[in-house]
């Protein structure tokens, strides 16, 4: 079984960056972010593969947003620089077995972490 906490949220003022972190318990092939903002569907933010090291990442944050996994300390990392307002949701850590941008192939989430963008 796969445990997944996510930290590093907050306040950020618009144009400035943030670092979220997921630390994980156990692991799968594949990891990935995902986001959901009031009144909106959870959408996908960034992707890495477990093997081949292959990322991807949603138009929306692309050259925005970087994701990385350290295997050695468990931890996977979403860095957001140039935030915008409309980055403003609740990121979410999500492991499972495809690498893929739809959230029903990821079996294991965590609880999420609130990323708030002032304009």
């Amino acid at each position: 079984q796969v445990q997944l906490k996510e930290s590093g949220g907050g306040l950020v003022q618009a144009g400035g960056s943030l670092r979220l972190s997921c630390t994980v318990s156990g692991w799968t092939f594949n990891m990935g972010w995902f986001r959901q903002a009031p009144g909106k569907e959870r959408e996908f933010v960034a992707a890495r593969r477990r093997f081949g090291g292959d990322a991807m990442y949603a138009d929306s944050v692309k050259g925005r947003f970087t994701m990385s996994v350290d295997d050695a300390q468990r931890t996977v990392s979403l860095e957001m620089n140039s935030l915008k307002p409309e980055d403003t949701a609740e990121y979410y850590c999500a492991s499972g077995s495809i690498f893929s941008r739809t959230q029903s192939a990821y079996a294991y989430w965590g609880q999420g972490t609130q990323v708030t963008v002032s304009s």
